[in-house]
C-alpha cells in the first residue's frame, strides 16, 4: 500500500519532492532536536492523487491521515475533538519550491461550540476566555474564507463594525464577550452565505481543510506564480498538519518571523518582527505594527536566547540564510517553519560571497545558489521600494523587458523622439511597435503595447536596448487617433504620467520615482567564478556599437546575431532603401544599393572596433520588404517625387508587397534568391569593413561570419552562398590580404533541422533562431499568440509561453536532431542559439546539455546566460 502520510520524525530534508519544502524542513528540524510541535505531512503524491480522483480525497489517504492524528494525539497528550483536553491543529500547504503567500493555511482547527465551552469551563481566568473566543472567531473566519470560499470582506466588515461600536482601534482591545458575539455573527454570516451550519465535527473540518489546501495548488495566484517561477503543475503540494501552539494565549506569548540575514542587503544580522499576544497571520497581515525582533529580548529573555541559538544551528546546518516562523507560548519557544529565505539579487550576491568567506560554501556551490533570473534587476533602474509599496497597479501586461520606467504618455515614435529631445521623460504607448519605431523606442524610458507577446518586436528590441517594456496588455482600450487610451475605467491622454514595471508587467497611474541600478563588487566576484565553471560561450545579439559595448562590459565574448535591417531605418538610409524597392531594373537596384553600401560598411567597422577581435555574426537582410515602405500619405508623396513616379504607382507597389502571412512570406534568403544584388552589397560591406579594421589593428583576428537566414532547402543556401563567396573572394584578392571568413545559416525552419545533414555540407556554422523555429513548429504567430495563450494556461495545455521558455520536447527535439545530423557531416561545424531563449536559464541549461558551442542573447541578459551556463556545468558535475 502506498504511504501517503509521514510523521515529522520519519522524514528529513532530502525528501523535499515527497514532503514539500515545509514538511521536509519540519522533519529535518525535528531530527536535529529543535522544538517543533510534532505532527505529520501528507505527501505531494497524495495531492496528485486527489486531482486524479476528481478532486476528492480517497478513503485510503483519509485512513492514513486519521492514523497520523492518532499518533499526534499520543505524542502531544491531547485528543482531537475532546472536551477535556482538546488537540487543535493548523493545516498548511508546502510545495517543494517555496511559494510565499500563494497557497492556503487554516489555524485553530478542531474548535466548535462544545470544545470552546469545555475549554473555558476548565480555566476560570477571564483572559483565557478571551483567548478561546479569539481563536474561535479566527478559525471560523479562516475556514470560511479558505475552505468554503466565503470572502474575507464579510468578516472584516463585522470586525470593523464591532470595533466602531466599542470605540476601540485594535482587535486586542475587544473583550471576551465582544469576541464571543463576533463568533456568533461569523457563524450566522457563514449560514447566510452557504445555507448550512458551520461544521462542528473536527474530522469533517480536517478533511475539508486538507482538500482546500490541495485545491489551492490550482488557484489563480498560484498558477501565475508557478508560471513566473518555472514550477511545474505536476509537482503538487504537500499538506502539513501540526498541533497548534498559541501566540495569542496571553501576554507571555507571541509570534514572529525572522531572517538570519537582511533579505534586502544581505548584511549578516538578525532581521525580523515580533508581536505579543498574536497569531502568525497578524504579523504578515499588518493588522498591528509588530516590534523589531531585538525587542523580544526585553519581553522574553529566555525564549529570545533559545531563538538566537536556533538561528545559529539552522544557518550552520543549511549553510544558507534562513527565513523562520516561530511562536512563543507561555515564554517557551516553538519553531513552526524554516526555509532558505527569499532575497533581492543584491542580497543574493553578498550572501553567496559571505558564505564562501565564512567557509559554508565552495565557489561552485555559491554560483549554484543564485537564481539567474534575479540578476536582471541588478542591471536596470528599479522603482523606489517604499513608493512602490504604496501604489496599486491599474493593469498588467507581460513583463517583457525588465526595469522600471516613469514618464509622460506619447503615442508615436516621432513624438517620443521630439519630446525626448527637449528633455521630457516619456513612455511610448502603442497598439504594437514596428521596426520603423526604433528611434522613438530609443528615446523612451519605457514601452507599453496592447498587443504582442514576449518575442514581439517591442519585446525583443526593448530587451536588446535594455529598455523597460510591458507588452500585450489587452485590457487597454486604445484610441491612437485621438491620442488617448482607457485602462481600468481611467482615461489617459498624451502628456499624462504613467509608470510601468518591466519585471512584473504592472502598470501604475502617475509618477513612481525610480532608482538607478547599482552593481556591487560581489557581482564581479560571482561572475568570475561562473566563468571558471562554464563550458558554453556567451555572445550577444547587438545591432549597434552602443549595444555591443554594453554587452562587452557585461562579459559577452562576441556577437551571435547582428540584425542588419535595423540599420536601414535611420533617416538618411531609408530613402535609398526605398529607392531600391521601387527600382524597375537590376541597374536601378544596384545604383540604390551603392548608396547604402558605405553606410553598412561604416556600421560594420564600428561593430568590429567595439568587439576588438571577438567573433561577429552578421545576418543578412531578413524582414519582408513591406516593412520598409511608407504608410503615411506625406511620406508616400515624398517617395513618388524622389522616384519621379506617380503617387498611384507607388501605392500600387506598396499594395503588391502586402502579404497575408509576411512572417512566412518573401523574406530572409528568399529575398536574396530574388534579388542577389542585396546579398552582394551586404557581402562587400562586411568584407571591406573587416579588411579596414584588420589593417588598423593587426593584433586582432577579424574572421567575418556571414549568416544567411531562413534557409529550408540546401539548394537555397548553395545558391545565395555562391554570390557571397564570389564577392568576398574578389574583395579579399583586391585588398591583397589573407583573410578567412565563414558562411553559415540560421536554423529556424523545421525543414532545415530535419535536413541538417544536407545543409551542414554547405554551412560553416549553424545558429538556431528559436523565435521563428518555435513559431513555425507550433504554428503560433509569435505576435498574436498572446491573445489566446492564457486559455491554454488555464486549461493546463501549456504551462509556459513557448516564446519565453524553450519548448524542449518539440522545438528542442528539432535542435538535438539538427546537431546529431549536422556534426558528423561537418565536424568543424560550430553551433549556437540566438533566439530570445539564449538568455533564459532553463533554455541555456538545455543548450549546454545538447552540446551547443555558444548562446547569444540581448546585452542585459549576458550575465544571466553566463551564470546559467555555469550552473548547467556544475549540475553536470564539472569539477
Amino acid at each position: 500500500m502506498a504511504k501517503w502520510v509521514y510523521m515529522f520524525s520519519e522524514g528529513d530534508m532530502t525528501m523535499r519532492n515527497l514532503l514539500g519544502g515545509k514538511g521536509a524542513n519540519l522533519a529535518e528540524m525535528t531530527s536535529i532536536g529543535l522544538p517543533v510541535p510534532q505532527g505529520f505531512t501528507i505527501t505531494t503524491e497524495a495531492c496528485t492523487q486527489y486531482y486524479e480522483d476528481g478532486r476528492k480525497i480517497n478513503d485510503e489517504i483519509m485512513a492514513q491521515v486519521m492514523e497520523g492524528v492518532k499518533k499526534m494525539e499520543e505524542i502531544n497528550g491531547k485528543k482531537f475533538g475532546d472536551l477535556q483536553n482538546p488537540l487543535l491543529v493548523s493545516v498548511r500547504s508546502g510545495a517543494r519550491a517555496s511559494m510565499p503567500g500563494m497557497m492556503d493555511t487554516i489555524l485553530n482547527l478542531g474548535l466548535n461550540d462544545e470544545v470552546v465551552a469545555a475549554m473555558i469551563a476548565g480555566n476560570p481566568d477571564p483572559k483565557f476566555e478571551r483567548f478561546v473566543y479569539d481563536s474561535y472567531r479566527r478559525f471560523i473566519q479562516m475556514f470560511s474564507d479558505v475552505v468554503m470560499e466565503v470572502g474575507k470582506k464579510y468578516f472584516e466588515q463585522l470586525i470593523d463594525q464591532m470595533k466602531a461600536e466599542k470605540n476601540v482601534k485594535f482587535d486586542v482591545e475587544l473583550t471576551a464577550a465582544d469576541l464571543k458575539k463576533l463568533a456568533e455573527q461569523f457563524k450566522a454570516e457563514y449560514k447566510k452565505q452557504l445555507g448550512e451550519d458551520f461544521p462542528s465535527d473536527p474530522v469533517q473540518q480536517l478533511k475539508l481543510a486538507i482538500e482546500a489546501v490541495f485545491r489551492s495548488w490550482d488557484n489563480p495566484r498560484a498558477n501565475v506564480y508557478r508560471r513566473d517561477n518555472d514550477i511545474p503543475y505536476s509537482w503538487g503540494t504537500a499538506v502539513n498538519v501540526m498541533p497548534m501552539v498559541f501566540g495569542n494565549l496571553n501576554d507571555e506569548s507571541g509570534t514572529g518571523v525572522a531572517f538570519t540575514r537582511d533579505p534586502a542587503t544581505g548584511e549578516k544580522k538578525l532581521m525580523g518582527e515580533f508581536l505579543i499576544n498574536a497569531q502568525g497571520e497578524d504579523v504578515v497581515a499588518g493588522v498591528r505594527t509588530p516590534m523589531p525582533i531585538a525587542q523580544m529580548e526585553k519581553e522574553f529573555p529566555d525564549a529570545y536566547a533559545d531563538f538566537i541559538k536556533v538561528c545559529d544551528i539552522l544557518e550552520n546546518h543549511y549553510h544558507d540564510m534562513q527565513d523562520m516562523e516561530f511562536t512563543v507560548e507561555n515564554k517557551k519557544l516553538f519553531m513552526l517553519q524554516c526555509r532558505n529565505g527569499k532575497r533581492t539579487a543584491q542580497a543574493a550576491l553578498k550572501i553567496a560571497c559571505d558564505l564562501v568567506d565564512e567557509g559554508h560554501k565552495t565557489e561552485a556551490e555559491a554560483v549554484a545558489m543564485i537564481d539567474p533570473r534575479n540578476l536582471d534587476t541588478l542591471l536596470h533602474p528599479q522603482f523606489d521600494a517604499k513608493a512602490l509599496k504604496a501604489a496599486t497597479p491599474l493593469g498588467k501586461g507581460l513583463g517583457a523587458s525588465p526595469g522600471a520606467a516613469c514618464g509622460k504618455v506619447v503615442f508615436t515614435a516621432e513624438d517620443a523622439e521630439e519630446w525626448g529631445a527637449r528633455g521630457e521623460k516619456v513612455v511610448l504607448v502603442r497598439l504594437e511597435t514596428s521596426p520603423e519605431d526604433i528611434t522613438g523606442m530609443k528615446a523612451a524610458q519605457g514601452i507599453l503595447t496592447v498587443r504582442g507577446g514576449m518575442t514581439s518586436h517591442a519585446a525583443v528590441v526593448a530587451r536588446g536596448m535594455g529598455t523597460c517594456c510591458v507588452s500585450g496588455c489587452g485590457d487597454i482600450n486604445m484610441d491612437e487617433e485621438n491620442k488617448k487610451f482607457t485602462l481600468a475605467g481611467k482615461e489617459f491622454h498624451e502628456g499624462d504620467y504613467i509608470s510601468i514595471d518591466g519585471s512584473t508587467g504592472n502598470i501604475y497611474e502617475g509618477e513612481i520615482p525610480t532608482v538607478d541600478a547599482s552593481i556591487a563588487g560581489e557581482f564581479g566576484r560571482i561572475m568570475a567564478w561562473a566563468d571558471k565553471y562554464r563550458r558554453l560561450k556567451v555572445r550577444t545579439n547587438a545591432d549597434t556599437p552602443r549595444d555591443a559595448k554594453k554587452a562587452r562590459e557585461l562579459g559577452a565574448e562576441g556577437i551571435g546575431l547582428c540584425r542588419t535591417e535595423h540599420m536601414f531605418f535611420e533617416e538618411d538610409r531609408i530613402a535609398a532603401f526605398r529607392e531600391m524597392i521601387c527600382a524597375d531594373t537590376v541597374e536601378e537596384r544596384v545604383a540604390a544599393l551603392d548608396k547604402i553600401l558605405p553606410y553598412q560598411q561604416g556600421d560594420f567597422e564600428q561593430l568590429y572596433e567595439a568587439l576588438e577581435g571577438c567573433p561577429v555574426v552578421i545576418r543578412f537582410l531578413d524582414p519582408p520588404l513591406h516593412e520598409f515602405v511608407p504608410t503615411d500619405e506625406e511620406d508616400i508623396k515624398k517617395l513618388a517625387a524622389a522616384q519621379g513616379k506617380s503617387v498611384e504607382s507607388i501605392k500600387a507597389l506598396i499594395a503588391s508587397l502586402h502579404e497575408f502571412n509576411p512572417m512566412m512570406g518573401h523574406r530572409g534568403c528568399r529575398l536574396a534568391v530574388t534579388y542577389p544584388e542585396i546579398a552582394v552589397m551586404q557581402t562587400k560591406a562586411v568584407i571591406r569593413a573587416a579588411i579596414n579594421v584588420q589593417k588598423a589593428h593587426p593584433e586582432w583576428k577579424i574572421d567575418p561570419e556571414i549568416m544567411i537566414p531562413l534557409v529550408g532547402e540546401v539548394k537555397e543556401l548553395k545558391y545565395v552562398k555562391k554570390f557571397v563567396v564570389e564577392t568576398a573572394d574578389a574583395e579579399i584578392a583586391a585588398a591583397g590580404i589573407d583573410m578567412k571568413y565563414q558562411v553559415g545559416t540560421m536554423i529556424e525552419i523545421p525543414r532545415a533541422a530535419l535536413t541538417a545533414d544536407e545543409i551542414a555540407k554547405e554551412a560553416d556554422f549553424f545558429c538556431f533562431g528559436t523565435n521563428d523555429l518555435t513559431q513555425m513548429t507550433y504554428g503560433f504567430s509569435r505576435d498574436d499568440a498572446g491573445k489566446f495563450l492564457s486559455a491554454y494556461y488555464d486549461a493546463k495545455i501549456l504551462e509556459n509561453d513557448p516564446f519565453a521558455k524553450l519548448d524542449q520536447v518539440g522545438v528542442g527535439k528539432l535542435m538535438k536532431m539538427a546537431m546529431e545530423l549536422g556534426k558528423p557531416v561537418n565536424p568543424a561545424l560550430t553551433v549556437g542559439i540566438c533566439g530570445e531563449h539564449g538568455g533564459d536559464p532553463s533554455s541555456v541549461e538545455f543548450c549546454h546539455k545538447i552540446g551547443l558551442d555558444y548562446v547569444s542573447c540581448s546585452p542585459f541578459r549576458v550575465p544571466v546566460a553566463r551564470l546559467a551556463a555555469a550552473q548547467a556545468a556544475i549540475a553536470e558535475g564539472v569539477k
